[in-house]
């Protein structure tokens, strides 16, 4: 049965909850607190899973997977029922936040939609990140495997972090790298990830690959017309008149072919016109 504790524990956590919305969302400033608990997806998602858990302590079957699977439904949000949560954890958007069964998250933590906290592989155990207190981790980002992101790190958008964070730095890239610590870039060779050194020192940048140079064929010079397959003893004089002698202009060769490919053939593939081998041509009166 519930009591007044649990009741004052609920509410703490509720007031909580709309606070970090309130304080983190700039959409929701100047909104009621009545219509940040019925709207905001994020706050009925921990609202729900606050339940799930309760329900998956006390070793309910069925009931707390239940809870969160119509909460993904409806919020687009799946947290596990045995999720560690602590206060003030603020999910804007949610689409497509996944929250695994071993995760652990500390207090005033800030999610962006997209976000997965999952696993790496098939191992039972811990196998979810652990965010401690006070993180940002943006839009899209993957945080896989049993990892640990400090106090006050910041992940970037879409970034994949495989390894652990330390704390108050910035994390970007696939995989994630460090490019804030303390506030500062971190020294090193992989320090600035734009201005990288050439691949090949010994081969200027501009000059064409080796295929190229061994090449007996000029990249800029056009490649040599091949000839016609066709023998010339298959064409009838008619024909053989319309075809262009070499030197001519390309635009008059083209109509040359055209003409020539417009003449009736039959299914031997000579010209109609021209006369049969061995017999002279009829002469019209």
């Amino acid at each position: 049965m519930l009591g007044l504790g649990t009741l004052s524990r609920v509410a703490r956590e509720v007031r909580r909850d709309v606070t970090a919305v309130h304080d983190r969302d700039p959409a929701a400033r100047g909104v009621s607190s009545l219509e940040v608990l019925a709207a905001w997806p994020g706050v009925q998602a921990l609202l729900a899973h606050r339940v799930a858990a309760t329900l998956h302590r006390a070793h309910v079957p069925v009931l707390p997977r239940a809870i969160s699977a119509t909460t993904r439904s409806i919020t687009g949000i799946e947290i596990h029922p045995a999720a560690a949560i602590a206060d003030g954890l603020f999910i804007d958007h949610g689409m497509g936040v996944v929250i695994g069964e071993t995760a652990q998250i500390g207090v005033d933590v800030t999610v962006y939609q997209g976000v997965t906290l999952g696993g790496n592989g098939f191992a039972t155990g811990k196998r979810h990140p652990t965010v401690e207190d006070n993180v940002t981790i943006g839009s899209g980002a993957k945080l896989l495997g049993p990892i640990t992101v400090g106090h006050g790190a910041k992940i970037g958008a879409n970034t994949v972090v495989i390894t652990d964070v330390p704390p108050n730095t910035t994390v970007v890239g696939n995989p994630g790298h460090p490019v804030r610590v303390e506030g500062k870039r971190p020294e090193g060779p992989d320090a600035d990830w734009i201005h990288l050194p050439t691949p090949s020192p010994t081969r200027s940048a501009t000059s064409p690959p080796a295929w190229v140079r061994s090449s007996a064929v000029s990249p800029t010079r056009a490649p040599p017309r091949i000839p016609s397959l066709r023998r010339r003893s298959d064409r009838c004089a008619r024909c053989a008149g319309s075809t262009p002698p070499a030197g001519r202009a390309p635009r008059a060769a083209a109509r040359g072919r055209a003409a020539a490919r417009r003449r009736p053939r039959g299914a031997s593939g000579r010209c109609r016109r021209s006369p049969r081998a061995g017999r002279a041509a009829p002469r019209r009166g």
